[in-house]
């Protein structure tokens, strides 16, 4: 007979709590005795009683293995243990920090690198170099590339410091825009009249604020003179370098001095390779005396490999675990208890949210909300505010503080920012924030600028708002909105208000008067119907302002609404577009009508459909795939589960007669399964394993050949005629870095292959032991992440990152490819790219969270007709069904979504995907200036 345990002590903190539920858990399967248990996790007894004893948080995966063995659900326990590290960091903050008061961290956390951080700087060693060749060459730089690829570390940490090495005489000094930025540029060239200065440098840091903070047009054009004169002027000793984010490209092109630079002078920063990385994380451990266990550095390097903007989030996570740290090693299990690399950031800050007062809670909702410039057209920004636009009580300050401590705010010359934009990104509760209040914020920022440029021109009474500008922005003193309002900006909506009044008052003088006179000249009755279709026009017109309003910013708030609240989003998203149908509230209510649901415990990286289209195979970081039935866009029922992976899977694609999957892993392995009874798969074959990561495979029109990638940069042809006996048939060598991924021509005659090298490269194939390279296309200015033909084999099309993510190529002349066009729109890495079954559409999968719709049925004009939202992350994956109708794609938030690709078939069945109905107080909440209408009356009420 088991022997019982013992109690567990220690009260209802969280600990005894998750570990009364295991028990509870092993209660449920019966009771089975440790030694059992230990046979099945492959933990030994005392590991796996130890978990249950509730003195201690066990390791993610001793947890995991424990629930396996009792037959739980891993994924929800997954959660479970991060909310309970969660409690744990918020309660035992000094235990998490290890012996932090006695030792210096060896990483920045989400703070750029300063010249001071340079000996912990590594990684980008090479980039330097390419900087200060190219400053030598000009004297003015552009360092372009997208938010968290570690610029404005690049320019502090590395070029800095070795410009200073180079001329000890030479002067290098960083400035950031800012509101004003004429006058930032004038203190830095103070002093270089004197004939005796030595040569200047001049590093514009965060050069997108001109766009975002400065909001007088006119100043922004004399800081950009005033910079390029200060380099190009006859004689001049100064040089110029332009850090700029890659989403504000296109501002740049309206400045002529600019499109110079970026034209002749620029140098992109792209995604770490795998060695740069693994120094950027090895090396500071080292030079603190740590050592990075090898299991850590492998999933670091794994996440970060390939992705752009994703170093403020690495660094931030080395960070945390570091503060987990097991005397002098980093783990993997310190890493999972910060939460990973995406839950890193997001875990401090709702450990800081955790730790507030309501009130407190409040405020920190005001001041975050208030450091982030809205995108339009870009990214959502980090905006840097002068501490007195604050509150200024002692709640504010202890918010500040806070989020200082956990490095999610910088402090510092009377300014209060956002540490790094990542935040924006990574924070769900921010991000939540942001999608309800972003209407308000946008009048906010607008009343903000006036009431700046009221106080520049003296106060002068022509720069106070009238009309409708008065009006939208006069409800922020009746609304809890997301940011309190400052003195001046409330002085300046008074004012206006006042001058309003004051012209309401001399205008109903006037129109008295008027109407004495229209009394006595009859004659001018015309002129008063004339006057009165124009008042009704101007009355229609202001309504139609108004509705569009509305409409825009329902839209946004049915789109936070979808993973929570389904059939209310539906609805919203219904009203939106029913009230101003434009391009956007159509492109929200397809978002919320896209089925969605959790298909792995871990991101969904990659999916196929089976070519009858009844059947769906996804592969999930989880290490598993997993077969599913579908049916149009219905929920899809799981069918199997696919498992023997040591490591997370990478593609997944079925042989065209559907009776073969093969799947691709991290472990190396390629494994090839007879799925001719879905619910019971078999390994049919496992080809040898030569290298590491195995990124992409495709099977040739035929099936009788699989293309494989390895790491080194070759690609391996497969003869799987006979699955079970796959054999090597060649290998295609030329990229010069690790292929991402590979797409045979619908004539099976030619390869096409992209690569990290950012080239392109097409074989021909049609005897797949003797293959001969046809041509390289190259035009991406970082990784090629993915590549497709379209179905009648003349375009070829490819994504990437950089201003250039998605590209279209005439193939037809398979020896010289021709651009046909590039889509731009997204806003981050594009790693996912298909056409449609009949090639008039394509769709792309973005780093940005969204999923876009392109019109490609003439390819050298292609059109953006529907972008979708709702992954709360990256998505990795899409796919076309064989027939078309549905669009499936996946997402580093562990979800498969399908939408219907009918739009109008979607939006005229919406209401059946709707229920409850809106409620009378839903409706007032979120509609208030609107009569009572729901969308969908047939609906039961809610």
């Amino acid at each position: 007979m088991a022997r019982k345990e013992r109690p567990l002590e220690g009260g209802d903190g969280p600990l005894p709590a998750f570990a009364g539920a295991l028990r509870r858990l092993r209660h449920e399967a019966g009771s089975p005795p440790y030694r059992d248990l230990a046979a099945r996790a492959h933990y030994s007894v005392a590991t796996l009683s130890g978990a249950a004893a509730g003195r201690r948080l066990p390791s993610l995966d001793v947890t995991l293995s424990y629930v396996r063995a009792c037959g739980g659900d891993p994924g929800e326990w997954e959660r479970r243990w991060h909310a309970v590290a969660v409690e744990l960091a918020v309660e035992t903050p000094d235990l998490l920090a290890g012996e932090e008061g006695c030792q210096d961290p060896p990483y920045v956390g989400l703070a750029a690198f300063r010249a001071e951080d340079a000996e912990l700087f590594f990684g980008r060693e090479r980039l330097v170099e390419d900087l200060v060749a190219t400053l030598a060459r000009h004297r003015v730089l552009a360092l372009v590339g997208a938010s968290g690829a570690g610029k404005s570390s690049l320019l502090r940490a590395g070029l800095l410091p070795r410009l200073c090495a180079d001329a000890p005489r030479r002067a290098v000094r960083v400035l950031t825009p800012g509101p004003h930025p004429t006058r930032a540029v004038a203190e830095a060239l103070g002093g270089r009249d004197d004939p005796d200065a030595g040569e200047l440098v001049l590093i514009v840091d965060q050069f997108e604020e001109v766009f975002t903070v400065c909001a007088d047009p006119g100043e922004r054009a004399r800081f950009i003179t005033a910079l390029d004169g200060a380099a190009r002027r006859p004689g001049s000793r100064c040089r110029v370098v332009l850090c700029l984010r890659a989403d504000f490209y296109a501002h740049c092109t309206r400045h002529t001095e600019l499109v110079d630079v970026l034209r002749d002078a620029q140098v992109l920063v792209g995604p770490m390779s795998a060695a740069e990385l693994r120094r950027a994380v090895v090396e500071p451990a080292r030079r603190a005396g740590l050592t990075v266990e090898g299991s850590l550095q492998a999933t670091l390097v794994a996440h970060a490999h390939g992705r752009v903007g994703v170093l403020p989030l690495l660094s931030h996570a080395l960070l945390e675990t570091w503060r987990r740290r097991r005397g002098a090693a980093l783990t993997l299990d310190g890493f999972r208890a910060a939460g990973g690399f995406e839950g890193a950031l997001a875990q401090s800050a709702e450990t800081l949210y955790a730790s507030l007062t309501g009130r407190q809670r409040e405020l920190a909702r005001q001041v975050f909300v208030h450091l982030i410039a809205l995108g339009e057209g870009t990214e959502d920004t980090k905006r840097p505010v002068a501490r007195e636009e604050l509150d200024q009580g002692a709640d504010t300050d202890a918010v500040l503080a806070g989020a200082a401590r956990q490095r999610l705010l910088t402090l510092g010359h009377g300014r209060v920012e956002l540490t790094h934009e990542a935040l924006i990104r990574a924070w769900p509760r921010l991000r939540g924030w942001l999608t309800e209040d972003r209407e308000l914020l946008r009048r906010h920022r607008q009343l903000t600028d006036a009431a700046r440029a009221w106080e520049g021109v003296g106060r002068d009474p022509g720069s106070l708002l009238r009309g409708t500008r008065l009006t939208l922005v006069r409800d922020l003193l009746d609304t809890p909105g997301p940011a309190g309002l400052s003195v001046a900006e409330r002085e300046f909506l008074d004012a206006s208000a006042a001058a309003e009044d004051a012209a309401g008052d001399s205008a109903r003088r006037r129109t008295r008067r008027l109407r004495i006179l229209v009394a006595s000249l009859g004659a001018l009755v015309v002129v008063a119907a004339v006057a009165t279709g124009n008042a009704v026009r101007a009355e229609e017109e202001v309504t139609r302002q108004r509705n569009d309003a509305v409409a825009q910013n329902l839209a946004e708030t049915a789109s936070g609404l979808t993973n929570t609240e389904p059939g209310l989003a539906v609805q919203l998203g219904l009203t939106a577009h029913r009230l101003s149908p434009t391009t956007r509230t159509r492109d929200s209510l397809l978002s919320t009508l896209m089925t969605s649901f959790p298909a792995h415990a871990k991101e969904v990286v990659a999916l196929a459909y089976r070519p009858d289209g009844r059947q769906l195979a996804t592969a999930g970081g989880d290490r598993t795939a997993r077969l599913w039935s579908v049916r149009g866009t219905d929920r899809p029922v799981a069918v199997a589960t696919l498992t023997g992976h040591r490591a997370a899977l990478r593609a997944v694609a079925y042989r065209p007669d559907g009776r073969i999957l093969a799947t691709a892993s991290a472990d190396g392995n390629v494994r090839l399964w007879d799925v001719a009874e879905p619910a019971h798969p078999t390994l049919a074959a496992e080809p040898v394993a030569r290298g590491g990561d195995v990124r992409a495979l495709a099977y040739s029109p035929d099936g009788h050949t699989l293309a494989t990638t390895a790491p080194t940069g070759d690609v391996r042809l497969w003869d799987v005629a006979d699955p079970a006996r796959p054999v090597e048939a060649a290998v295609l060598t030329g990229h010069r870095d690790a292929p991402r991924a590979v797409a045979f021509s619908p004539d099976g005659r030619t390869l096409a292959t992209a690569s990290e090298d950012r080239t392109v490269r097409l074989t021909d194939i049609a005897d797949p032991a003797h293959p001969a390279p046809l041509a390289t296309v190259e035009g991406h200015d970082t990784t090629v992440f993915s590549v497709a033909f379209s179905p009648d084999g003349r375009t070829l099309a490819t994504a990437g990152g950089g201003h250039t993510s998605v590209r279209l190529w005439n193939v037809t002349d398979r020896h010289h490819p021709a651009p046909l066009a590039t889509l731009r729109g997204h806003t981050d890495v594009v790693g996912s790219v298909v056409f449609s079954p009949d090639g008039r559409t394509l769709a792309t999968a973005g780093d940005d969270r969204t999923v876009r719709v392109w019109d490609v049925a003439r390819p050298a004009h292609p059109a953006l007709s529907t972008t979708l939202t709702g992954h709360v992350t990256a998505v990795g994956s899409v796919a076309f069904s064989p027939d078309g109708s549905v669009l499936a794609s996946g997402g580093y938030d562990d979800t498969l979504r399908l939408a219907g690709t009918d739009r109008d078939r979607a939006a005229a069945g919406a209401c059946a995907h709707a229920g409850p109905r809106i409620s009378r107080e839903q409706w007032t909440t979120y509609m208030p200036y609107l009569d009572y209408a729901p969308p969908c009356s047939g609906l039961e009420r809610g």
